[in-house]
């Protein structure tokens, strides 16, 4: 199975309007290699190590964890979830966790 990471990237990316080169930039990489760089990550050739992927995160506005989420609708719930304040996602928890107890 082929991870989501590089399909997700470039989600993010024109989400937010950015071009491969304009991406790498912010992100500080060698204007001669950046473009090139993302384009390795978004066709899943190579991987960012953890360090640039979270700076890849942060500047796309999105957690970590969407990287790797394997499906849309995983990846907008982890999106949500990760702009609530710490109270809100206690209380969802929660919720979650009582609505799984009276499943079972």
């Amino acid at each position: 199975m082929q991870s989501p990471f590089p399909a997700r990237l470039k989600e993010a990316r024109a989400i937010k309007g950015l071009t491969q080169l304009q991406l790498g930039l912010r992100l500080e990489m060698d204007a001669n290699s950046a473009s090139a760089r993302m384009n390795q990550y978004e066709k899943g050739k190579h991987a960012p190590d953890y360090d640039t992927m979270k700076r890849m995160a942060d500047e796309l506005g999105v957690p970590v964890a969407y990287f790797f989420c394997e499906t849309a609708l995983d990846a907008q719930l982890i999106q949500q979830v990760s702009r609530l304040h710490e109270d809100a996602k206690n209380e969802l928890l929660a919720q979650l966790i009582q609505n799984e107890r009276s499943e079972s």
